[in-house]
């Protein structure tokens, strides 16, 4: 029985799980996994006449999203780093923009979602219609970080496109050219690396464009979709930062 307890509890699985949990990223992206499928499940109940066990999961849902924002509290000073850093490099002037724009864009929105926060646990008190404006700035802060992200993840990728077409277009043959062939062989991999990063990044945001959309009331999408995307977008992050926490390369 000790055994079996011990292969349980020391398996290498926990030991990562623990890791993972350990990181506030991860278990944000956790938490959000769990808040948007509890978005989906109390649509679902409640278009089934379902009201008591959908309100369970309606406060399940309310009640981690709550708790996401007192974990985010820090975050807007990492975008506005992030958005001077990108001012102070030397790389392609849209896509240079187009990042500035994104992390503009988040930190405005994670700077008005604190005080979202501050009003719910009633740290300050506004008067509801400010803090509906209060929300609906915060949603539109979002709504631009996503667009300038595809934007630019769009941009990234023609330009990596083409890059990939230069690299084939200079490949060589023979022995006296073995050595530049092995560098061109590791710009071809670093290019497709990147080329995988960006559309994963750009397939996260085209399924979390729709939240900030639909909570501005700009597309006539039901709240179970809503929940689908971002349950959708949030184990794809799940899954990139638990690669990325236990050092498991992409295949």
């Amino acid at each position: 029985m000790t055994t079996l307890a011990s292969q349980v509890v020391l398996h290498p699985y926990v030991g990562q799980s623990l890791k993972y949990g350990g990181n506030n990223v991860g278990r944000d992206k956790l938490y959000r996994t769990i808040q948007y499928f509890a978005r989906f499940l109390a649509w679902y109940l409640l278009s089934r006449g379902d009201k008591a066990e959908a309100a369970r999961w309606n406060a399940l849902k309310s009640h981690l999203a709550l708790g996401r924002k007192l974990m985010r509290l820090g975050k807007p000073v990492e975008h506005l780093q992030a958005a001077l850093r990108a001012a102070q490099s030397a790389s392609h002037a849209a896509e240079q923009l187009t990042t500035i724009g994104r992390q503009l864009g988040y930190f405005g929105y994670l700077t008005y979602d604190a005080i979202v926060w501050a009003n719910t646990v009633k740290f300050i008190n506004l008067k509801p219609d400010t803090a509906a404006k209060v929300t609906k700035t915060s949603n539109r802060f979002w709504l631009a970080g996503i667009l300038f992200s595809i934007t630019h993840n769009l941009l990234k990728l023609g330009r990596l496109a083409q890059e990939a077409k230069g690299l084939r277009a200079t490949q060589t043959w023979g022995e006296k050219d073995l050595a530049d062939e092995a560098q061109r062989e590791v710009k071809v991999l670093a290019n497709a690396s990147m080329r995988s990063d960006v559309r994963h990044q750009f397939a996260i945001d085209l399924l979390d464009v729709w939240i900030p959309a639909f909570n501005l009331g700009l597309v006539g999408v039901s709240d179970g979709f809503v929940g689908i995307a971002g349950m959708i977008s949030s184990i794809m992050g799940v899954r990139a930062q638990w690669n990325t926490i236990n050092g498991i390369k992409k295949n």
